[in-house]
């Protein structure tokens, strides 16, 4: 049987989950307004990210590929790839080169001036992150750090900023997804309004 203490625990992590809602509707949609422009300039869109935050870069990755899609005979799509998902590739360079460098040696070889970099990083320090994203910003990708905790390294240094202030990495994910889910979402609805081609 489940007693008091549990109920209280219970309730204080989903309001402090609650609380940090209120961070997130204008951060929310600077995130729509820079996939619809990749999308409309038809760019590529690159996610980067470790652990929990590698698991929501693949999944807001296959959700901007396919779930922005007007429909599945739509000939264009926002073309989006999550870099923690080649594990070919990925491990090949973590054995020659050094972990640091995965994500940094896949965007030479991928990546194009204009394209957009969503880097994922709940502490905003992660060596391999941070080395991704000064590559990026000296070939002219734009970027976009996705952080928790005070942010780190990566708050400052990317172009643009999607911010959690907490210290709990799990509520750090769970707030990154929704707002993921959100653009999704979102994105699809404006594609379809402007009936983009």
């Amino acid at each position: 049987m489940v007693g008091d203490s549990s109920g209280r625990d219970a309730q204080r992590y989903f309001e402090q989950l609650g609380g940090l809602l209120a961070w997130l509707p204008e951060q929310a949609e600077r995130v729509v307004a820079l996939l619809l422009r990749a999308f409309e300039r038809e760019r590529s869109v690159f996610l980067i990210g470790n652990g929990g935050s590698a698991a929501n870069a693949s999944h807001f990755a296959q959700d901007l590929a396919k779930g922005t899609a007007p429909g599945l005979e739509a000939p264009r799509r926002l073309r989006a790839i999550s870099l923690a998902d080649n594990v070919g590739f990925l491990t090949a360079l973590a054995n020659d080169v050094g972990y640091e460098r995965v994500f940094e040696q896949q965007l030479r070889t991928f990546a194009q001036p204009g394209d957009l970099l969503i880097a994922i990083s709940g502490s905003g320090n992660s060596p391999n992150i941070l080395r991704a994203v000064e590559w990026a910003r000296e070939a002219g990708v734009e970027t976009l750090g996705v952080t928790g905790f005070d942010g780190g390294k990566l708050r400052s240094l990317a172009d643009h900023a999607l911010h959690v202030p907490c210290d709990d990495m799990g509520m750090c994910e769970t707030l990154h997804a929704a707002v993921f889910h959100f653009a999704m979402s979102q994105l699809r609805e404006r594609i379809e309004e402007r009936a983009l081609p």
